[in-house]
Formats: structure tokens, sequence, C-alpha cells
């Protein structure tokens, strides 16, 4: 954006960590200025340079262009539904919403006022699963045949109003439906709840997409061990995304016949070459603002719309009910 250009004037709602992961972003974001932040808590470090409110309000009153939505999922709907009836743009933290109805009404809203409106499901703005997309819609890998994620580490404490399910599995739900470019069809999944804490705190899910292609999530929040992992094996090999590191790395079906007869006999794959990709590493949060802002300023940018968020939920929630019934989910087509 040159410099003559009018700077997007931007709010931001809530000041959690991720809230002001989103504030340092926002500050030095080119082509906007951070007007506003609204927390009841007010700004406890005294560190932004903006005017701090305690209601929503408030900062609609300094006519922003866009908010960015930052605060418990619990209050997504609430706040998401104010800033649409005030013609205001919205970034909402993933998930969108609690439930399925909620998420519904924020689609409608944003809709029916023809609003830009995202999510910020961040992992499709990771350098390793951007470049993993590309390589799959380039026919790298052949046919897919499964999809597995592992998503573990400690009890996140920012999180109070959610499980694991919501927090974690959206987003390995969303990553696995856009790298593939497949929906959902069925879900069958167990949780555990082992914290103390009212909401699951580990879930195992086997799903299906709409080609037929295997999908597997572990996600918990039960574990010294960080690990973000996808890994998609498909006809000529495996692809393996580390998504703490942005590391992609390919391993090859190996080509090369074995005079082995009793190896000869087995008809699967063999050991082939490794290749680790050197991928340019931006930080996906920066990415996912830039995104936006294009957006909002009419240009063809590569957004989490609502309505793709929406189906998260409903796959979330699907996922829910599977665990509680002991049963596999079907999921409609979209």
């Amino acid at each position: 954006m040159s410099g003559g250009a009018p700077r997007l004037r931007a709010g931001l709602i809530g000041l959690g960590a991720m809230g002001r992961n989103h504030a340092r972003v926002l500050s030095q974001l080119d082509g906007v200025e951070l007007v506003g932040v609204v927390d009841p808590a007010g700004d406890p470090t005294d560190t932004l340079r903006v005017p701090v409110f305690g209601a929503v309000a408030e900062l609609l009153a300094l006519k922003p262009d866009y908010a960015v939505v930052a605060c418990p999922t619990a209050l997504h709907e609430e706040i998401g539904l104010e800033l649409a009836a005030a013609g205001v743009c919205a970034l909402i933290e993933k998930p969108l919403a609690p439930s399925v109805e909620a998420a519904t009404r924020l689609v409608q809203a944003f809709e029916a006022a023809g609003l830009v409106a995202g999510v910020g499901h961040i992992e499709r703005y990771n350098p390793a699963l951007q470049s993993l997309r590309t390589r799959l819609e380039a026919g790298e890998l052949g046919d897919v045949y499964q999809v597995v994620t592992r998503r573990q580490g400690p009890y996140p404490h920012r999180i109070a109003d959610v499980g694991v399910v919501m927090d974690l599995a959206t987003h390995d739900i969303d990553l696995t439906a856009w790298v593939t470019g497949q929906e959902y069809v069925s879900v069958a999944a167990r949780t555990v709840s082992r914290s103390g804490r009212v909401h699951e705190d580990m879930v195992a899910v086997v799903g299906q997409l709409a080609d037929g292609t295997m999908v597997n999530h572990l996600v918990n929040w039960l574990s010294p061990l960080k690990e973000r992992s996808t890994v998609i094996t498909g006809a000529r090999g495996c692809f393996v995304a580390d998504t703490l590191t942005a590391d992609l790395t390919f391993y090859a079906n190996g080509a090369i016949d074995t005079e082995w007869e009793a190896l000869r006999t087995f008809r699967g794959v063999a050991e082939g070459d490794m290749v680790r990709y050197a991928i340019p590493k931006r930080e996906p949060l920066l990415v996912e603002h830039e995104r936006f802002r294009d957006a909002v300023e009419g240009k063809e940018s590569d957004i989490v719309t609502l309505r793709q968020a929406l189906r998260t939920v409903e796959v979330s929630a699907a996922v829910l009910h599977s665990a509680g019934e002991g049963s596999t989910v079907e999921l409609r087509r979209g």
C-alpha cells in the first residue's frame, strides 16, 4: 500500500494471550491503524498506545472499518452480532462460536449486512501447510489415502470456556478439509477428562472425507511433549508437516525392485528418497492479518470464511456428539 493511501481503522476486542498477539501485529500492519481496544479488565501492562475501553459501544464510536474479536468463545456471538449491526467487518478468533446454532446466526448476520468477515484458523497460514496444499493440488502425492494429525502439549491456562475439541481439534478439522479440498462425511470419537475440569481434555477421532480419505486426529492438552504434526499418505509417498517448526518433508515410495523373493510377494511400498523442503517462514498471524486487510479493501484474498468456519463447528459438534453417544455420526454434505 502506498504511503498516501488512506489507512484502515481497526479495533481489537479482547486482551488475553491471543489478543496481545493481535495487538502486536495490528500495531505494525502496513495500511492499518489500530484505533482502540476493548477489554473490561483494561491493560494491566499499560503498554498499548491506544485507548482501552470497557465496552464495544465505545470502540464503535470511533467508526472502525473492522474489528478483531479475540475474547472468550462464549462471547463471540453477542459481540459479532453487535459488530454486524453496526456495519463493521470482523475477523473472529476460532472457533467461530461454541455451538452450531450460534455460528449459524453469525454467518447469517454478516452475510445479510454484506460485510467481510473471517475466522482466525491460523494453521492455514503456516508455511509448511501452505506448501503442502500447493503440492497436493499439483498432484505430487497422487491419490490421497490418509490424513493423520497429532496435536498435544500442556494445558493452556488461557482457556476456560471450551474443551480440547473446540479449542485445539478445530485447528486439525479445518486444516484437513482445507489442505485436501474435501469435506468430512463421518466421524467417530472418544474423549476423556483427566484434569478435573468440566470439559474434555483428550480426544481421539477417526473420520472419513467425501473422497474416501481416512482421517485420524489425536489431540490433548495433558502431555509435557508439545507436538504439532500432520502426515498425509498417498500413492506416491507421504508428506510430514511440523507446524511448530514450519518444516515440510516428503518421503517417496521407492521404485527399486528387490531380488529377495519373500519381499517381492508383498504388494506394498518400499522406502525411497526423503526430501526436506526449504520454505520461506513468515509469521502465520501476520499473513492472516495481511489477507484479511486485503479482503476488507475489496481485493481478492484467501481468508477463512464464516461458512467454512461454521462447517468446522459442525464437525466439532459431531465429534462431541459421537463421543457422548459412543456412535459414528454422519455429516450432511455441504
